[in-house]
């Protein structure tokens, strides 16, 4: 990746443990050096992202692509240093 930090969305809501264990994961690889922004999107804050996230969070959103839920810290690692 660039010098400056890549964007990650991590749609989660309040209350959900796997969205809890994503964000673990993603501070796992930020404190391993990868340069990452994570920005927790609240989907209870938007019908349209409800409607399109509830039963898929968490979701990792780089650019236009997505990793849903279920993913390991090898998928994730792989997924963002594409």
């Amino acid at each position: 990746m660039n010098d400056h930090a890549a964007r990650v969305d991590l749609y989660t809501t309040l209350g959900c443990h796997l969205c809890e264990e994503a964000e673990a994961l993603l501070t796992h690889l930020q404190r391993e050096g990868l340069h990452i922004k994570v920005t927790p999107v609240e989907i209870a804050d938007s019908p349209e992202l409800v409607d399109q996230y509830g039963i898929r969070i968490p979701v990792v959103r780089v650019a236009e692509r997505e990793l849903g839920w279920p993913f390991t810290l090898d998928t994730l690692r792989n997924f963002l240093t594409l």
